[in-house]
């Protein structure tokens, strides 16, 4: 199995959670901020050099003005328009 960084999935995610971010009118340095981490995190993340856990993932959404779960949907509806 290919790892998750060279697939399709992680692009689709690396971009959902972009958007996510611009949608809420935020700069990375902001959402960074409101995370209590450096811009480079946000940065990081979105170039898929920093990998996020479920616990970062939930704490994300809560700054991005979303949930978990409506996260989870809207990726999976982005990956059945990319497959």
């Amino acid at each position: 199995m290919t790892k998750a960084i060279y697939r399709n999935e992680h692009e689709v995610f690396l971009l959902l959670l972009k958007r996510l971010r611009t949608e809420s009118g935020l700069t990375q340095a902001a959402c960074s901020t409101a995370l209590g981490r450096p811009q480079s995190f946000m940065s990081d993340v979105e170039r898929g050099v920093r990998r996020l856990d479920i616990v970062q993932l939930r704490d994300l959404c809560i700054v991005l003005n979303t949930t978990l779960p409506i996260f989870t949907q809207r990726y999976e509806d982005a990956l059945s328009k990319n497959f």
